[in-house]
């Protein structure tokens, strides 16, 4: 009897959020079949629960993506040949039924979880009550890994759409009901929500360490410092725009009318984030801060060469004695594979870096590369960019590490495994005019991030090196930022964790040096980040602190969430960006790309059969800028909309109270989306 309730009410609940059919949950819901009475009565249905949730939630590799736990491709750091949508005035869409995004099936599962869970343990976590079979730490620990996942989950429809329903228990078939759970809650009380789950995940978790593949307490709390710097700096940075509750034009007014933040104020609301952030990030920071990976600023070059920690925290088949990694998944040979290692062995599924982000990176002295003389030629120290090799001397090894350079090995190790099949054993020129999504080289600047120097990894979608999924150095930039908003200074703390950070990464420890010599006119040119509001930051330490997350995060997924909550892409709707790789034209890179018979290959004609971007545009290469029919050819430009994505029109249908009349509905679209299908943003 309890087994058909749990069917019907889930149905009932994906009807009315509109995210699959009835027969995609029969297909794929084993709870309808199980009794949850026995089901949810030992530690190991409970684990096997939440094995099944992990990959469903957690970051890690995609079969075919390039990024160590998510993309940064469609940002000032990566980009594709053709721009992004939300680059774009009018390709970005409402959609009417096919996005996946405003979904509830994993928040229903988790909360199914809980609800049978903890009856069962004892709702006060003492356990006295418990009726559930095995070790009692145990339990307990997979109950915190549920409440995390369920706070991750959410944290993802936070970036998504900001304010959205909170739902923490199995919704009962009644559309009356079903359509009061659909009513969006104010984004800060989304966030609150967020914590609340995260310290009771810690909570729970406390009693015993996990192996790092399983979630455990100290990644509850970096998630922790990381949701709240998020909403503290949204908050802060959209003020009084719709975006925030009880801002002008807010959506959420009518429903919400005269909406008073918890704390009293949006000021206050900022300053409890911060708090949080700076607490939960210090917890992390403290306990790993002597224990971060080496960093040997060296690019393994022989099998006989010492290797780089650094180097292979993002290379290697198991992370359990990595203690930076608090989080990692682990794959296996022929049951669990990625392609990332041949991705990274090529030109990165023509995902390149863009020249911005490769201008941004310091040098060594811990000086910005303009202090030592044009971009072009450089002074001697900062060699200048019309070689790859000379982009990479002298800089932020971080840089210098992963920058692929033609001529280098990719491959060290078991180079006669045939199971390799799809390496490149030798760095090629990159191949830029190569129309092959999968074998060309967007920008030009390809990294070897994730990939490893054994050839054993290199089967087609066969890899099955470890994806790391939360590192500690996190933490102590989320310190460094959040206790910095909050203070206005740098506090001891901050500073110790800077240099620990700058130190390991093989730079300059003088921070004062590089705040100094920071012309922000300039670093604007070469980082979103140095804008917010559409205004270039006049606080130059600020600046640095997002410089330094830009670099550590390299190609690790986080550039996005950042800079939407630093709202930096404002300028763009007035200036265009034009996204530039490497310095093509009138450098001997240009010779890279001539035939047996001298005759070059780059086409620049602005026709179909163009290849490349033409010189009078650039000498850099532009790979939106080839033909005039591409997203981005005069430039990315952007919406205020954009920031967060728009509800489709399905779901304004199915929670309207009058057949599906979208004005009866109890939701409300984002700021300046409308809820017509396949219309773009109004502003």
């Amino acid at each position: 009897m309890k087994s058909k309730y749990i069917v019907k009410a889930f149905l009932a609940a994906t009807i009315a959020v509109g995210t699959t059919s009835c027969e995609d949950f029969l297909d794929r819901e084993p709870m309808s079949k199980i009794s949850p009475e026995t089901y949810y009565s030992t530690a190991a249905q409970l684990e096997a629960n939440l094995n099944d949730e992990y990959p469903n939630i957690l970051p890690s590799y995609g079969q075919w993506t390039y990024g160590i736990f998510g993309e940064d491709k469609g940002t000032d750091n990566q980009i594709e040949v053709n721009a992004n949508d939300r680059y774009t005035a009018d390709r970005w869409k409402v959609a009417h039924s096919e996005s996946d995004n405003w979904k509830f099936e994993r928040i229903y599962r988790v909360n199914f979880f809980l609800s049978e869970a903890l009856p069962k343990f004892g709702e006060d976590m003492s356990g006295a009550q418990n009726t559930i079979s095995g070790s009692v730490a145990n339990i307990k620990h997979y109950i915190g890994e549920m409440y995390f996942l369920r706070a991750y989950e959410y944290f993802k429809k936070l970036q998504l759409f900001g304010d959205f329903p909170i739902i923490d228990k199995p919704l009962t078939d009644d559309m009356a009901a079903l359509r009061e759970a659909s009513k969006r809650s104010p984004r800060n009380e989304v966030a609150r929500f967020i914590l609340s789950d995260l310290d009771k995940a810690y909570a729970y978790m406390s009693d015993v360490d996990m192996a790092t593949t399983r979630i455990n307490k100290d990644a509850a709390m970096l998630i922790k410092s990381r949701v709240a710097l998020f909403e503290a700096s949204w908050l802060q940075n959209f003020k009084s725009t719709a975006f925030v509750p009880a801002g002008e034009g807010w959506p959420g007014a009518a429903l919400y009318s005269g909406y008073q933040y918890p704390s009293g104020s949006i000021e206050n609301e900022v300053k409890y984030f911060l708090e949080q952030a700076t607490e939960a990030a210090k917890i992390v920071a403290d306990k790993y801060k002597g224990s971060l990976t080496v960093n040997t600023g060296v690019v393994q070059q022989s099998a006989t060469d010492a290797a780089n920690p650094y180097f292979d925290m993002f290379a290697q088949e198991d992370l359990s004695n990595v203690p930076e990694v608090l989080l990692w998944r682990q794959y296996a040979r022929g049951l669990s594979t990625h392609n990332i290692n041949s991705a990274a062995g090529r030109g990165n599924y023509r995902i390149g870096l863009t020249r911005g982000f490769v201008q941004n990176f310091l040098m060594k002295d811990g000086t910005p590369v303009y202090a030592h003389g044009n971009y072009a030629d450089g002074d001697g120290y900062y060699m200048g960019d019309k070689t790859i090799a000379d982009v990479r001397a002298n800089r932020d090894p971080r840089l210098s590490i992963f920058l692929k350079e033609p001529g280098q090995k990719n491959i060290l190790f078991e180079v006669d495994n045939n199971e390799g099949t799809e390496v490149v054993m030798e760095e090629p020129y990159p191949s830029i005019t190569n129309g092959d999504g999968e074998r060309g080289y967007a920008t030009g600047y390809a990294l070897r991030k994730g990939g490893s120097f054994n050839r054993k990894y290199y089967a087609n979608g066969g890899g099955y090196t470890a994806a790391v999924c939360f590192r500690a150095a996190e933490a102590l930039l989320n310190y460094m930022e959040a206790s910095y908003l909050l203070n206005g200074s740098l506090d001891g703390t901050a500073r110790d964790y800077w240099t620990i950070l700058r130190q390991r990464a093989g730079i300059s420890t003088d921070i004062d040096k590089t705040i100094a010599a920071t012309d922000m006119s300039k670093e604007a040119e070469n980082d979103w980040g140095a804008y917010t509001a559409g205004t270039i930051l006049s606080d130059k330490t600020l600046y640095n602190i997002r410089r330094e997350r830009r670099s550590e995060f390299l190609a690790e997924g986080l550039r996005y969430m950042d800079l939407c909550r630093w709202r930096s892409m404002d300028q763009l709707i007035t200036t265009p960006s034009h996204m530039e790789g490497m310095h093509l034209w009138n450098t001997p890179m240009e010779s890279w790309y001539l035939d047996d018979k001298g005759t070059t290959t780059l086409v620049a004609d602005g026709s179909d059969k163009s290849n490349v971007s033409p010189k009078d545009k650039s000498e850099y290469l532009r790979p939106f800028e080839r033909t005039s029919s591409q997203a981005g050819y005069n430039g990315c430009t952007w919406k205020m909309a954009h920031y967060l994505n728009p509800i489709m029109v399905k779901q304004f249908q199915l929670t309207a109270t009058s057949g599906a009349d979208v004005s009866t509905s109890i939701l409300y679209q984002n700021p300046f989306w409308p809820v017509v299908a396949d219309q773009p943003a109004e502003k």
